[in-house]
């Protein structure tokens, strides 16, 4: 790619080093590690789903049981393998035992280490298959229908009932949509189980169950092969179940999970040491399974001012970018974000929102950038919010974005309804396609506005990421240096979840995934 803003790519490559750094730091804690959600994530892909007579998730009765009896040092895994050694039972069917008291996990003698993960291993190819299969198939599929070119429109969903977001869903894609979000009910993230089974109702969203998952790609495979091309899948494996969320969605051939490592710190209050150990593990997976992440910066945005604080944006690309290389997630499957989010009224507001994005673009040439819509300046004027989606829509195809979250022209009104979406997508695909060449055919002025924009944030960048090596992931996060939020490294919520590792421990999904390091 042809440089239009003169970067000094010096500065890029000492950036991009000292997120390395960072990153690398803080993996030590992480290594050491593990959490109650990456042990109920070991039993989920070992085969342990349904609920208790009380409705609780069984996965979360069998960390239950290993942590009251101490035992979640060595991992979830091995508790399991040595019952099925001394049962001849499944995961499932000793999950069920331990759920009516007639099995106790951490009681049992335990066998020979060897021969516990020999037994462990055996269920956990079967899995580790089937997510592979599922990769194959989504690839399968898109050769098929052919991959699109230039920007993905993503929608949302967001009724509460997961079988009148399908209706919705499929009307979407009929309209021009090709990713599908399903919009999780208000306050998931904080819940420290999954909910269990097909729900019709939730808060401003739609719970997240493995069920729901199965039934919206059945949808969208169906409505795909209507339409002749392939219409991804979106949900968000963020909070205290990260990496369970991640699980369910490789096994349902999810496409893409919005799966930032600094977002729940920041924006839900959830511990940062719980946040950053399973953000590792959900990412392991998501890279295994092919799915694209999506990151969160563009949040950062709606607490800070978008000009004044939009280096921090991209020192936590930067961050974000090494974490997932960390979980062995390609360049490829980095939707790394970012916003329109500027102040309408600022004078050349335009320019320095190009400048913006031509940087994202440029420094991550390979990530298929998420593009986030106008939000925190929208007022509900509808006419005007158009224009504002319109100009929002010009900068994603002047700079090659890639997923492209639609902006509503009700923003700030109400969920979406179907016809605001049918405008949305309307406006969008009438720019991408009158200037879909425009940005092939533009030069930036040399030391212009936009030049000297992008290599000011980059510079900025720079110098914090420079105090973020020195100071620390956890210091840095205690300052408040992004999003101007303030966290405790022992605050928030989870903290109770965070378990250190004995040297027995054993993740036999890591050893497959990624190749060691359990």
């Amino acid at each position: 790619m042809k440089s239009k803003l003169n970067l000094n790519w010096d500065i890029v490559n000492k950036a991009r080093e000292c997120a390395r750094n960072i990153a690398l730091d803080t993996q030590k804690f992480i290594d050491r590690h593990t959490t109650v959600a990456v042990e109920r994530t070991v039993c989920r892909l070992l085969g342990i789903d349904g609920v208790d007579d009380f409705g609780v998730p069984l996965p979360n009765v069998v960390v239950d049981n290993i942590k009251k009896g101490n035992g979640l040092s060595i991992g979830a895994a091995i508790y399991i393998g040595n019952a099925m050694l001394h049962t001849k039972l499944t995961p499932q069917e000793i999950a069920e035992k331990v759920a009516k008291g007639e099995i106790d996990l951490t009681t049992l003698p335990m066998h020979d280490l060897f021969d516990i993960k020999l037994e462990v291993m055996k269920i956990a190819k079967q899995t580790v298959e089937k997510i592979r299969k599922n990769r194959e198939k989504r690839e399968e599929l898109l050769r098929k229908y052919g991959d699109k070119e230039g920007p993905l429109l993503y929608v949302i969903v967001a009724t509460g009932n997961i079988y009148e977001d399908i209706v919705q869903a499929k009307a979407a894609a009929r309209q021009g949509a090709d990713i599908i979000a399903v919009i999780r009910s208000t306050g998931q993230s904080l819940l420290d189980y999954v909910p269990y089974g097909a729900t019709t109702e939730g808060f401003g969203g739609t719970f997240a169950t493995q069920e729901n998952f199965r039934l919206m790609r059945q949808a969208l495979d169906e409505v795909s092969e209507e339409l002749g091309r392939y219409i991804r899948l979106t949900n968000y494996c963020s909070g205290l179940c990260m990496p369970e969320i991640a699980a369910m969605g490789a096994l349902e051939r999810l496409d893409v999970m919005l799966n930032d490592a600094l977002y729940g710190i920041l924006f839900r209050d959830i511990n940062m040491k719980r946040t950053l150990i399973d953000q590792f593990f959900s990412r392991v997976i998501n890279g295994f399974a092919g799915v694209i992440i999506n990151t969160g910066e563009d949040n950062y945005l709606t607490t800070a001012d978008a000009v004044e604080e939009a280096h921090t944006v991209l020192a936590s690309q930067f961050i974000n970018e090494q974490f997932a290389l960390l979980a062995g997630i390609p360049e490829e499957q980095m939707g790394l974000g970012h916003a329109f989010e500027m102040n309408p009224d600022l004078k050349n507001g335009f320019l320095l929102e190009l400048a913006q994005a031509q940087m994202a673009r440029e420094i991550f040439p390979k990530a298929p950038l998420k593009y986030m819509p106008p939000t925190k300046f929208m007022t509900g004027n509808i006419f005007k919010g158009h224009i504002q989606d319109a100009l929002f829509n010009m900068v994603t195809i002047i700079t090659g974005q890639r997923i492209h979250l639609l902006g509503m022209l009700t923003e700030a009104i109400h969920t979406p309804f179907m016809q605001d979406r049918a405008l949305s997508i309307e406006n969008a695909r009438y720019i991408f396609n009158n200037m879909e060449a425009l940005g092939d055919e533009i030069e930036f002025k040399k030391d212009g506005i936009i030049q000297r924009r992008a290599n000011e944030v980059l510079n900025k960048a720079y110098e914090l990421l420079k105090e973020i090596e020195k100071d620390g992931l956890f210091k840095t996060l205690e300052q408040g240096k992004f999003a101007n939020i303030k966290r405790s490294p022992n605050g928030g919520k989870g903290l109770e979840g965070v378990v250190e590792k004995d040297e027995k421990y054993y993740n036999p999904f890591i050893e497959l995934m990624l190749g060691g390091r359990s």
